[in-house]
């Protein structure tokens, strides 16, 4: 691995026993964003899930190895769940090919080294690599953007591109856009987007990693803003169609690669 774990064991720049407390309360896996993970998985029954996190999305394939460095993260996994392996995306501890097929979700902006942990889920999976993640080319698209700008600039730098992405794993890859529904369960900032007023709810933000890299008191003017805006209306003036808008098609994406 390239750099150092925090204290938790966390391998990335965000420190998760410090924010991931309420991940497995807000972060709870969305079945119709299961339904395309389970699609770009395929026949595969043996995965190999890289930054397992709480366990979400593991339902979409019989046979789930879940890697997580972070500690807080490991003992947030509910009971039905297999353990998971404490281990980072770029030294996963198995041999070429023990997978059918690999997965992670919400993770590569974590890794300290991208390319060499994509590689890595291509080293030990025989078949498709499946990567949820989000486009950095379209985070500051998002109505939170004129309120909190210095979170999604953040969160856009964070993540590799889909090039990047693309270029690591090899072989064919398809690149799928992925709606939100409005009702969405897993709460990252794109998925309040037609529900605002779950953003002034710190333990919601907390649950989005980006807004740990804003100090207390930019977040306090970001949400003030926003709650000022959905008191007198201009929230609903500007965006309030989105709330009969039964899904979004924002940054998040799935990208796939198969072997060529």
């Amino acid at each position: 691995m390239t750099g150092g774990r925090t204290s938790d064991g966390s391998a990335g720049d965000a420190d998760y026993a410090a924010i991931g407390g309420g991940y497995a309360d807000f972060r709870r896996p969305d079945p119709r964003i299961a339904q395309a993970i389970a699609r770009a998985l395929g026949e595969a029954r043996t995965v190999v899930n890289v930054g397992a996190g709480a366990g979400s999305y593991e339902a979409a394939a019989p046979e789930v190895t879940p890697v997580e460095p972070s500690a807080s993260m490991r003992a947030q996994r509910p009971s039905h769940l297999a353990p998971a392996i404490d281990a980072v995306a770029e030294e996963l501890p198995f041999a070429d090919g023990s997978f059918d097929a690999a997965m992670t979700t919400f993770s590569v902006h974590q890794w300290s080294d991208v390319t060499a942990g994509l590689r890595e889920m291509r080293r030990v999976a025989r078949g498709p690599v499946a990567v949820l993640t989000c486009d950095p080319a379209r985070v500051t698209d998002f109505w939170l953007y004129a309120y909190a700008p210095g979170v999604l600039d953040t969160e856009a730098r964070r993540y590799p591109s889909v090039a990047t992405i693309a270029a690591a794993l090899g072989g064919e890859v398809s690149v799928e856009p992925v709606p939100i529904p409005a009702d969405c369960t897993d709460g990252f900032n794109e998925a309040y987007y037609a529900r605002p007023e779950r953003l002034l709810d710190p333990a919601a933000r907390q649950a989005c990693s980006a807004w740990s890299f804003v100090d207390t008191a930019t977040a306090d003017a970001y949400t003030g803003r926003l709650r000022r805006d959905l008191a007198d209306g201009t929230w609903d003036a500007r965006y309030g169609a989105l709330r009969e808008q039964p899904s979004y098609e924002g940054s998040l994406v799935l990208v796939r690669a198969v072997p060529a």
